[in-house]
């Protein structure tokens, strides 16, 4: 049944589900998802330490791990094994909850992990004592509302549900007085882009003359706007990414950073973790590295920086901790160079909130500019592609490619181009991109929890000129290069800060514009690429 006729701009509309896919079809953000059930995993969230041992101990499991942003853990079985391990985890008198580990449909390379959480959307003539009776009714136990969202909050399972979080919700959306119930699932962030090409370390994107393998007009002209601005301290691009090294010179300066929160570790240190974690250091660098007579300099170099390592997951909570932080702490810029490890990826109800109160809300309700990578698998942000010669068939038939955070109408939305003025061969596409911005060329790619990187298909068989991006790098023999630069940074990930620092740039002479005025700016005055060259990919122009 549909609710539209009532439903406010919030909700989303569904219709009854077949009690035979009440635990098997995921609806959020307006789509049905069909989930699968992994063969060889699951999922407990137990009370103590000493369970997790005793579990690996005694039921012919092996403990991978916990799931990070949750209380979850992770256990592999052998798949003869899963029904009567899962059945002893759940009877397990320190196991509060044991699920399935899922996968799409048409998409069994991407894992999908189920809490114990609910979001449920009432209608506004529900009252609080008959929304205690139902979740009590279920099993469930209300934690807090959902600031943003009239009538809406988030429940947790307790021990006397007697189904899954997916079947719970998929029966509440046919009642009456429900308007939208979504389950919260877990997905992998996709890793973030490498750069495969070790040439030409001139910052060309900002502005240059010509030269090899540079056409007119394929910089961003940035000296004209310097000669206006180079960015104010008041004016802070937050870069949420995987980790930013504070140690680099090009990030020193008096009230450069400003508010930094490390997600993955919960404390305040952003700083890389690994050798690998470099993209976010990349990333700030190409929007606001400061001008300090040498290394190199950010599009906005005297605006601040808010370094922000994120957890790596894309859960509800992570997404509202992540932005609710930003807002809170003055960020007038949020600079995303990240996506979803799957090719389908509808946001929640609690994610489309966090984003559009961080676009409404943020900067005294003038709102803060968000800026997303649209993705390197040269595939549309919002469409279907006949998929067909994927590695292993990972990906085959009529396929629908969805960004969810790149379709946000609050979000503006980057694809990239070469440093010829073509399209990278990588870049995703579709009528939700907003800007294009310079960046590398380089084979189209996508990365998934269980394959890791893998080209998209079918293979492109000819060369793909254009130059690298230079950036910052951590710093000493870590990072993509030994040294403190990367010469051939790229991907949307590096178009996207370019942008994120345009904005800066903009908000620096006039404050005062809203987000939606400053996203006009940048949409009306971009200049047009018109690239004639078929697709080196799929061969379409």
């Amino acid at each position: 049944m549909t609710r539209q006729s009532r439903a406010p701009k919030n909700s989303t509309q569904t219709t009854g589900v077949p009690e035979k896919n009440l635990g098997v079809l995921l609806q959020r953000g307006g789509e049905e998802l069909v989930l699968l059930k992994a063969s060889d995993r699951f999922t407990v969230k137990p009370s103590n330490k000493a369970a997790i041992e005793e579990l690996a101990s005694s039921i012919r499991v092996q403990h991978h791990g916990p799931i990070a942003r949750t209380q979850l853990q992770e256990f592999a079985v052998e798949p003869q094994h899963r029904d009567e391990a899962m059945r002893a985890a759940r009877n397990h008198h320190d196991v509060a909850y044991a699920s399935h580990v899922y996968y799409l449909q048409g998409n069994p390379e991407t894992l999908i992990y189920l809490t114990d959480q609910l979001t449920i959307q009432f209608i506004p003539e529900v009252e609080e004592d008959a929304i205690r009776a139902m979740a009590a009714a279920l099993g469930l136990q209300l934690l807090k509302s959902l600031d943003g969202i009239p009538n809406t909050f988030i429940f947790q399972l307790t021990s006397q549900a007697r189904e899954n979080p997916v079947k719970i919700a998929n029966r509440l959306m046919v009642r009456p007085e429900v308007l939208t119930a979504e389950p919260e699932i877990v997905v992998p962030q996709e890793a973030h882009y490498r750069p495969r090409d070790d040439r030409y370390p001139q910052q060309w994107y900002l502005n240059h003359n010509g030269g090899s393998m540079l056409a007119a007009g394929s910089h961003i002209d940035v000296e004209k706007a310097w000669d206006i601005t180079r960015g104010k301290r008041s004016i802070v691009v937050a870069v949420t990414d995987d980790a930013i090294d504070l140690n680099h010179p090009d990030f020193q300066g008096q009230g450069k950073i400003v508010a930094p929160r490390d997600f993955k570790d919960k404390d305040f240190i952003p700083l890389p973790g690994s050798k690998s974690e470099n993209h976010g250091t990349a990333c700030a660098g190409v929007a606001v590295a400061e001008e300090n007579g040498s290394g190199i300099v950010g599009v906005a170099p005297g605006c601040a920086l808010m370094p922000i390592r994120t957890t790596g997951f894309l859960d509800d909570s992570t997404i509202e901790e992540l932005f609710d932080w930003v807002v809170k702490h003055g960020a007038s810029v949020i600079s995303c160079s990240w996506g979803p490890a799957t090719v389908r990826f509808s946001l929640s109800l609690r994610q489309r909130n966090a984003i559009t109160r961080a676009a409404t809300k943020g900067r005294q309700g003038k709102g803060c500019v968000i800026v997303f990578a649209a993705g390197n698998a040269n595939r549309p942000v919002n469409g279907t592609i006949f998929e067909k010669g994927w590695s292993k068939n990972v990906l085959k038939g009529p396929t629908k490619w969805l960004g969810g955070f790149t379709v946000h109408p609050d979000v503006i939305t980057v694809s990239s181009c070469t440093s010829l003025s073509k399209k990278s061969a990588y870049s995703n596409w579709g009528v939700n991109v907003s800007v294009c911005a310079p960046s590398n060329n380089a084979p189209p790619g996508m990365w998934f929890a269980k394959t890791g990187y893998i080209d998209t298909a079918p293979p492109v068989r000819v060369s793909l000129p254009g130059r690298g991006v230079f950036s910052t790098d951590q710093v000493g023999e870590a990072g993509y290069e030994s040294g403190d630069f990367v010469r051939t940074f790229g991907g949307t990930s590096s178009a996207c800060p370019v942008v994120a620092g345009v904005a800066a740039l903009v908000l620096s002479v006039n404050p005062n514009l809203s987000a939606q005025e400053v996203r006009q700016i940048l949409e009306q005055t971009a200049d047009k690429i018109v690239d004639r060259d078929k697709d080196p990919q799929l061969g379409q122009c």
